[in-house]
């Protein structure tokens, strides 16, 4: 019996490839667009399966595999998927979020302490000498006494939620519907932001949350107010938070993500309000091994072979 074909389409780690090729008769799509191009039109009425990261897949792209079944990303964001034209084909689409919660809902946490506590700032304090000298630091802000809004109660966020709650912490959330939970719902953005001492951004990257965070947004938060983003960069205004910053409408923020990263401007590298981190929101070894594992299971399920967890 052949093997099904898929598309790897992902930078992905070794062992993770020779399963894939192990299971499946794999196609590597090329960087070069040419090449990239003559491979979809001469293979790609074959391509029954794909794994994905970070390459931009359209309606073009979707309409070029007739075939396709099923995408497993790597990734918990779809940001790169038109998601409606794969739906509208019964396309499934797997993603990882279940399993970078955990990690990504610590990220959070650590940044938000960090933030509030001036953690940052403090350890360079002590490295500089400066403490003899100074005999008490700043105080910090409590997390445990805080109104934190969540933005966006999906997989990442309930994780979220649920360890701010062993905080102390007073939560409320924003997101497209209402949930079956004991938290207060916002369905503005603004109102969210006024009634909180922090935000902190767990929601997909879609055209709806694109530049949700705006200078409207930042204002309502107020220049007591935290901002904390472990969601997507461009889910934020960035120039409007640049701007906010500069007049001191808020009091600092935390970001894993950036509008155009690996690019980070420089007024919020040098704001020592801010602490700054490069998309390691997931980096743990334990977390990226289970999201490339989740990929190839995740295909395997799909065409009912058994994967190389399967029976453990």
């Amino acid at each position: 019996m052949d093997k099904p074909v898929i598309l790897l389409a992902a930078e992905l780690p070794d062992r993770t490839r020779e399963e894939l090729r192990a299971l499946f008769t794999v196609l590597d799509y090329p960087d070069e667009p040419a090449a990239a191009a003559a491979m979809l039109r001469e293979h790609g009425p074959r391509i029954r399966g794909m794994a994905l990261r970070k390459t931009r897949i359209d309606r073009a792209f979707i309409d070029a595999l007739p075939a396709l079944e099923i995408i497993s990303s790597y990734s918990a964001g779809l940001d790169n998927v038109d998601v409606q034209a794969a739906r509208a084909r019964g396309i499934v689409i797997e993603n990882t979020s279940h399993v970078l919660a955990e990690d990504v809902a610590n990220t959070a946490v650590g940044l938000a302490l960090a933030l509030t506590r001036d953690l940052v700032n403090a350890d360079a304090f002590v490295r500089a000498g400066r403490w003899p000298a100074h005999k008490q630091y700043a105080l910090g802000r409590s997390i445990s006494r805080m109104r934190i809004g969540i933005v966006g109660l999906g997989t990442i966020g309930s994780v979220v939620a649920r360890r701010l709650a062993a905080f102390g912490s007073r939560l409320a959330y924003f997101g497209p519907t209402r949930k079956e939970v004991e938290l207060a719902y916002f369905d503005d953005m603004k109102r969210l932001a006024a009634e909180s001492d922090m935000l902190i951004l767990t929601c997909p990257l879609t055209a709806a949350t694109r530049h949700l965070v705006s200078a409207e947004v930042l204002e309502a938060l107020g220049p007591q107010g935290f901002l904390v983003n472990i969601s997507r960069g461009p889910v934020v205004d960035e120039q409007a938070l640049i701007a906010a910053l500069a007049a001191n409408r808020i009091a600092g923020a935390a970001l894993d993500v950036f509008e155009h990263e690996p690019d980070v401007p420089a007024e919020l590298i040098a704001d020592r309000r801010l602490v700054l981190t490069p998309h390691i929101g997931s980096g743990t070894e334990e977390t990226r091994t289970g999201m490339a594992e989740n990929v190839v299971d995740a295909l395997a399920r799909h065409f009912g072979l058994v994967g190389p967890r399967d029976g453990r």
